[in-house]
């Protein structure tokens, strides 16, 4: 296993996943995330013990925060014969994950400022005609 080394969700993990939540990430993906942040080796079942979150939204979490490169898998464990469990760890540092947050977060107003501007010229030509 991993080895979750007794971790529980705390009211300050809490505070930090819900604002991850408010900047944008999904909510079960920054609870997610939070642990993870810990830059610790943990397997799905543990996650879901952990963030107190079902083994679908883990999953759906993790295939979320991997396809943006934020964790990966480090190796898989094979228990007797069952499907062998896959650990997970972060896969960039916490500094560039909130760069790349703010980074989303700014071309998103830039996107909105620039589509206001496009009305404003809109309504501007049409009141000309």
């Amino acid at each position: 296993m991993g080895g979750d080394y007794g971790l529980h969700f705390s009211s300050g993990d809490e505070e930090i996943a819900d604002l991850f939540w408010d900047i944008g990430l999904k909510r079960n993906s920054a609870r997610v995330l939070t642990i993870l942040i810990k830059d610790i080796d943990l397997t799905s079942r543990e996650i879901e013990r952990i963030t107190d979150l079902r083994q679908p939204e883990v999953s759906i979490a993790i295939t979320d925060l991997m396809k943006r490169k934020w964790i990966h898998i480090v190796h898989q464990i094979t228990e007797n014969k069952g499907r062998p469990m896959k650990v997970y760890h972060l896969g960039k540092n916490l500094d560039d994950i909130l760069d790349e947050l703010k980074e989303s977060i700014v071309g998103s107003y830039e996107k909105k400022f620039g589509e206001i501007e496009r009305v404003r010229e809109l309504l501007q030509s049409t009141r000309m005609r």
